[in-house]
C-alpha cells in the first residue's frame, strides 16, 4: 500500500577516511547516496535517502524482551509506528560548545525546528513518548506535539517517587484519554562527554590537537577524559530500547523518542545492523524525524515524513492512510 512520494535525505554520513565505505544501502535494499550541500562548511557529506515504496528496507526482528508483569513475551500486534527525532539546535549548539550530558534549552532556531518536525509527524498516531531526561529533548517533544492534529496533550509521567507519582495523577478517564504519556529516561540522553563538556570545541581542537579530539569524537570505544564513549552510550541507550520501547511497540503502541544524536545514533545502529565502523559514519539531521513500522516482528525503515499538505507520503502503509483519514473527518 505504498505510495509514491518525494525522497528525503534523513542521514548524512560522513566517511571517516577516504577509503571508508559505508555499505548501508546493500543492506537496506532502498537507500542510495546523494550529494548533500550545507552540511558543514569545508566538507562534503552524503545523503542516505530512502523512499516508501516498495524498496523499503526491512530489518531483522530484534529480540523480543519478556513482559515484567507475565514473564513472557507479549503477544504480537499487527502493526505500530515508531518516529525518531533529534532535539533542534541547542543555547550550545549555537555557541559550539560540547553540551554531553549538560542540560541546555533549545535556540529560537531549535524551537522552530521542533515545530517543523510536529509538522511532518502531525497525521502520524502517538500513543506513548520517550524522551532523555535533558530539557532540549522535552521541548522538541512537546512542541512537536502541538502540530499534531489529533490535539492530545502531552504529559510527563513522574515515577522518581511514590509521591511524585501520587501527586502527579490523572483521575478523569476522559481526559485520560485525550492525553500522551511522556516518560522522561536518563538512558536515552547524549553521550556524557566529561571533561569536554563546556569546551569550545575549535578551542579544544587547539588545545588536545585536532586528532586527538576528532578520535574522542568518533572513535567507537574510545571515550574523552572521565567521558563515554559511542560504546558506551550504546550499551545504555539500546538495552533501554529493547526492555521499554520495544513491549510497547509489541502491543500495538505508536511511540515517538525525542533523543540526542549519539542516543539515536545508537539505536539506528541497533535496528539497521550497523557495524561500529558504519555507525561512527553517521550523522542526524536536527528535527527531521524518521520513521519505522514495527510489523511482525520486523522493522520496516519508510524515511522522512513530508510537510502536511504532501497526501501522498502519509499512504505508507494503509492503517497510516486510513487513520489520516479519519483525522480528515473530525
Amino acid at each position: 500500500m505504498a505510495a509514491s512520494t518525494s525522497q528525503h535525505a534523513l542521514i548524512s554520513i560522513k566517511p571517516a577516511a577516504p577509503a571508508a565505505s559505508f555499505s548501508c544501502g546493500k543492506r537496506a535494499g532502498n537507500a542510495r547516496f546523494v550529494s548533500a550541500t550545507g552540511c558543514c562548511p569545508g566538507s562534503r557529506k552524503f545523503g542516505l535517502v530512502c523512499a516508501a515504496n516498495s524498496q523499503s528496507s526491512v530489518i531483522e526482528p530484534v529480540h523480543l524482551p519478556s513482559s515484567p508483569e507475565s514473564g513472557s513475551t507479549p503477544k504480537k500486534s499487527g502493526e505500530s509506528a515508531l518516529i525518531l527525532i533529534r532535539h533542534g539546535e541547542s543555547l550550545w549548539n549555537e555557541k559550539n560548545l560540547f553540551t554531553g550530558c549538560v542540560d541546555v534549552p533549545l535556540t529560537p532556531k531549535g524551537v522552530n525546528e521542533a515545530i517543523e518536525a510536529g509538522k511532518r509527524i502531525c497525521n502520524i498516531p502517538v500513543d506513548v513518548i520517550y524522551t532523555s531526561s535533558l530539557i532540549r529533548a522535552q521541548m522538541t517533544a512537546m512542541l512537536a506535539m502541538m502540530q499534531h492534529r489529533r490535539k492530545k496533550v502531552p504529559i510527563i509521567v513522574h515515577s522518581e517517587s511514590e509521591r511524585a507519582h501520587q501527586w502527579s495523577q490523572v483521575y478523569s478517564e476522559e481526559t485520560k484519554k485525550q492525553s500522551i504519556p511522556v516518560v522522561t529516561a536518563w538512558q536515552l540522553n547524549e553521550r556524557m562527554y566529561g571533561e569536554l563538556q563546556g569546551l569550545n570545541k575549535q578551542e579544544t581542537a587547539d588545545r588536545f590537537g585536532k586528532d586527538q579530539v576528532h578520535e574522542w569524537r568518533r572513535s567507537y570505544d574510545i571515550p574523552p577524559p572521565n567521558g563515554e564513549s559511542l560504546e558506551m552510550c550504546a550499551e545504555r541507550a539500546v538495552s533501554y530500547f529493547k526492555d521499554q520501547i520495544v513491549p510497547q511497540l509489541v502491543a500495538g503502541k505508536h511511540v515517538m523518542i525525542a533523543a540526542h544524536g549519539n542516543s539515536l545514533r545508537s539505536i539506528i545502529m541497533h535496528l539497521d545492523k550497523l557495524t561500529s565502523q558504519e555507525v561512527i559514519s553517521l550523522e542526524l539531521s536536527t528535527g527531521i524525524p524518521m520513521l519505522y513500522i514495527f510489523k511482525e516482528g520486523k522493522f520496516i525503515r519508510r524515511g522522512s515524513p513530508a510537510g502536511p499538505s504532501e497526501a501522498g507520503v502519509y499512504a505508507y502503509t494503509k492503517k497510516l492512510a486510513q487513520y489520516r483519514q479519519k483525522l480528515d473527518g473530525m
